[in-house]
């Protein structure tokens, strides 16, 4: 069982590999495997460089989710106040840096369920909560979950994205959906509802 977030984004990659992880309008459909991939390779990129203890990226596009991934994969800490993620790691020249491959796999020895997340919670605290709140929707890897792609910087968007990830689901981030935010989720539902994650994160 999965312990900390990198040990989570591995485990699904290995278990699902070719099942639909991610859709955008830029990148199409990424399976598990796909995902996996891009996310080290921001990571890659990141460890390639002079190291920082924590980053944040807010672009605004699908690149945000991989960069939180890499950033939870290499064990440093996402924070809203420490330095953004140089564009040329996302997809640009550092991307995928051959110098961080060294540092990302010997991070396997340094990220453990006590390796903080964020200012509020460590990696351990977060599969706890990801745990119970995945028992109370009931999703699956037959989930396919909307969530509106101009909200990707809020922290219940997030949330429901990491929902995804620990369930094996589907994610689509599209524009602009619905919000019922009296509504609890329902898998099946194409309304994106954002009470059950106001607290997760």
């Amino acid at each position: 069982m999965a312990t900390t977030l990198r040990d989570l984004l591995i485990q699904r990659a290995a278990r699902l590999q070719n099942r639909p992880a991610l859709t955008t309008s830029d990148w199409g459909t990424l399976s598990y495997a796909q995902l996996r991939n891009r996310a080290e390779g921001v990571a890659l990129g990141l460890l390639a460089r002079e190291p920082s203890p924590s980053w944040h990226c807010a672009t605004g596009t699908a690149w945000d989710w991989m960069a939180e991934l890499a950033i939870a994969a290499s064990g440093l800490l996402w924070a809203p106040a420490g330095p953004a993620v140089p564009s040329e790691v996302l997809g640009g020249i550092c991307f995928n840096d051959e110098a961080g491959r060294g540092p990302y796999h010997a991070r396997e020895q340094v990220v453990q369920a006590s390796t903080p997340f964020t200012a509020a919670l460590n990696h351990g605290e977060l599969m706890a909560r990801l745990r119970r709140l995945n028992g109370q929707l009931g999703w699956d890897h037959d989930t396919e979950v909307s969530l509106p792609l101009t909200r990707l910087g809020h922290a219940a968007i997030r949330a429901a994205l990491w929902s995804a990830l620990y369930a094996g689901a589907h994610t689509v981030l599209a524009g602009e959906t619905p919000i019922d935010p009296s509504a609890r989720f329902k898998t099946s539902s194409p309304v994106w509802q954002e009470l059950p994650f106001l607290d997760l994160l």
